[in-house]
C-alpha cells in the first residue's frame, strides 16, 4: 500500500463517498479506499447544494438517483456494509462525519463541473484542517485531463483528431475493471436500516411517472439495457438517427448517474469493433465524444456560461419570449420539432439526433440563444450532464468545438423526411396528426385545405402554422452570424 495514503499508523479507516458513481463494482474510490486498509464507510448524500436549486418538485432525476440508491444500499449490505444516507450541504455533512467516524482518508471519484470542483475543494479544505486526507481517482472516463494531448501539448479542441489520438493512446489497462489488490479492507458493518434511506417527501419531492415511461434504475436497470443492447449494437450505425426504432442504447442516464461503468461500455464495444462490427465501433465514437465534452469542461470551465469560440460569444440574438415558448411547448408546427419537445416535457427523454434537430431550430430558425435552450434542457432531461448538454448544444449552435461553420444549419422537414419517414414517430407524439398520410406530415401546412378538411386536421385549428418560414429565418440567421447584417426578424 502506498504510504502516502496513511495519515495514521494504526488502524486505518476510510469513507468512500459516493456521488455520480452508484454501484458497488468496477468502482475507482471504494476500490482505492478498500486498498487502504481497515474499516471503509460508505456514504451517500443528498445535497441540498443541488437539490434545493431544483425549480420542479417532481424531478424524475431525484427519484432514479433515491432508487439507485436503494439498490447500491442492498449491494452493499449483501457484502457485510451499507451506505449511511445523509441529506444537507455536502461540503459541511462530509467533514463532519468524517471527523465522527475518525476515518484518516476520504476517497471519491473525481468529478469535473465547475460548481463539484468549488464543492471538493472546500471538502478537501476543511478535511485537511483536521488532518484527513481527500483522495480523487478517475472514474467517470476513460481519458481525463492532460492524458489526452496534442503534439504540441495542448488539450485538443476539434473532435475527430481527438479521437483518433484517444484510439491510438488506448491499452488494455485503461479498459480494465477496478478490483481490490487485496489491502486488507473491509465495509464497515451497516447502519440500522431505519437511518439509511429517506423518502422522496422527506426530500422535498413528490413521485413522478418515472416507473411509467418506463425507466429501468439501478445497476440491474443498466445491466438488462446493456444487455438488450448488445444484441443489436452490430446495427447501430444503421438504427441509431431514427427516433422510433429502438436503434440508441438508452444507457445515457446510466452513465450519467454511473450505475454502470463507462470502462465496461468501452471494453465491449472496442472489443466488437476489432471483430469488425462497424455498429460497435460507431457507438464506441459516441463514447468517446462523452470523453471529449468532459475533458473540454474541465480544461475550459468558462463554457458552461460562455461560447467556446469568444467572437460568437454575444451574438445580437433576438430572444423572442413567445417563439422560446411555442419552442418549450412543442407547438412550433414543425411535426418532428413538436414531437421531440413534448416527448421531452412527457418523459424527460430525447433522442439524440432530435437534441441537434431541436437544438439548431431554437437557434437558427427561431434565433434564441442557445444558453436558453441549454437551460431548459437541464431542467427536463433524465440524463442531464453539463458536459455533454453544453457541448452539444454549442455544437448546434456553431460557438463550440467543431470544425464546421456556422451554415450548418438543420432543415426541419428533410430531417423528418429522412429520418421519420413514416412519421411513426410524429403521430406517437403529436396524436392531432395521426390521421395524415405520411406524404403531409412532416410539413402539414402543405396539404390542400379541402383535404385538410377530410382529414379532420386543420392547420390553425387543430395544429398551428409554422412560426417562421424556414428559407427566411435561414438567412437571418447566416446574417446573424455575422455574413450580411440582419435587417428584422423573419
Amino acid at each position: 500500500m502506498p504510504s502516502h495514503l496513511r495519515t495514521s499508523p494504526q488502524a486505518p479507516s476510510a469513507l468512500c463517498w459516493f456521488r455520480r458513481d452508484l454501484r458497488d463494482h468496477d468502482h475507482a474510490a471504494l476500490t482505492r479506499a478498500l486498498d487502504h486498509g481497515g474499516r471503509v464507510h460508505c456514504l451517500f448524500v443528498f445535497d441540498r447544494a443541488i437539490l434545493d436549486r431544483l425549480e420542479q418538485r417532481a424531478d424524475r432525476r431525484v427519484e432514479f438517483i433515491l432508487e439507485s440508491v436503494r439498490e447500491l444500499d442492498a449491494a452493499l449490505r449483501a457484502r457485510g456494509g451499507g451506505l449511511i444516507v445523509r441529506h444537507g450541504d455536502a461540503a459541511t455533512v462530509v467533514p463532519a462525519l468524517a471527523r465522527g467516524l475518525r476515518v484518516d482518508a476520504v476517497f471519491v471519484n473525481r468529478d469535473y463541473e465547475p460548481d463539484a470542483r468549488r464543492r471538493d475543494a472546500a471538502v478537501r479544505g476543511a478535511l485537511a484542517e483536521c488532518g484527513i486526507g481527500f483522495h480523487e481517482s478517475k472514474d467517470q472516463v476513460i481519458f481525463e485531463r492532460d492524458e489526452i494531448l496534442t503534439q504540441a501539448g495542448r488539450p485538443y479542441s476539434v473532435y475527430t483528431p481527438y479521437r483518433n489520438a484517444w484510439l491510438n493512446a488506448l491499452a488494455p489497462a485503461d479498459l480494465a475493471p477496478h478490483v481490490s489488490g487485496g489491502g486488507g479492507g473491509a465495509l464497515a458493518p451497516p447502519p440500522p436500516r431505519q437511518e439509511t434511506l429517506p423518502t422522496l417527501e422527506h426530500l422535498g419531492f413528490r413521485s413522478t411517472n418515472l416507473t411509467r415511461i418506463p425507466v429501468r434504475t439501478g445497476m440491474s436497470g443498466a445491466a438488462d439495457l446493456f444487455a438488450q443492447f448488445l444484441e443489436r449494437i452490430d446495427r447501430y450505425h444503421q438504427t441509431r438517427d431514427f427516433p422510433a426504432t429502438a436503434g440508441s442504447s438508452n444507457l445515457s442516464v446510466h452513465l450519467r448517474f454511473g450505475t454502470v461503468s463507462v470502462r465496461t461500455l468501452a471494453a465491449h464495444a472496442h472489443a466488437l469493433m476489432l471483430q469488425g462490427s462497424t455498429g460497435a465501433a460507431t457507438w464506441l465514437s459516441e463514447l468517446i465524444w462523452r470523453d471529449f465534452y468532459f475533458m473540454i469542461l474541465d480544461r475550459h470551465p468558462r463554457v458552461a456560461g460562455h461560447a467556446f469560440k469568444p467572437e460568437f460569444d454575444a451574438l445580437p440574438f433576438p430572444n423572442d419570449p413567445e417563439r422560446f415558448a411555442a419552442w418549450c411547448e412543442g407547438r412550433t408546427g414543425y411535426p418532428l420539432v413538436d414531437a421531440a419537445l413534448r416527448q421531452l416535457n412527457a418523459t424527460g427523454q430525447m433522442h439524440n439526433r432530435l437534441r441537434m434537430v431541436t437544438a439548431s431550430f431554437l437557434v437558427k430558425d427561431l434565433h434564441v440563444d442557445w444558453r436558453w435552450g441549454e437551460r431548459y434542457f437541464a431542467a427536463h432531461l433524465n440524463d442531464y450532464d453539463l458536459a455533454a448538454n453544453n457541448g452539444g448544444w454549442q455544437w448546434a449552435a456553431s460557438t463550440g468545438c467543431d470544425a464546421q461553420p456556422y451554415f450548418r444549419i438543420f432543415n426541419p422537414v428533410t430531417q423528418s423526411e429522412r429520418f421519420d419517414p413514416d412519421g411513426a414517430y410524429i403521430r406517437r407524439h403529436v396524436p392531432e396528426l395521426a390521421a395524415l398520410p405520411a406524404k403531409h406530415i412532416h410539413a402539414p401546412w402543405t396539404l390542400a385545405p379541402v383535404l385538410q378538411h377530410d382529414l379532420g386536421v386543420v392547420i390553425g385549428r387543430d395544429y398551428p402554422y409554422p412560426v417562421v418560414d424556414h428559407a427566411a429565418a435561414r438567412k437571418f440567421a447566416l446574417a446573424l452570424y455575422g455574413v450580411t447584417a440582419p435587417t428584422g426578424t423573419p
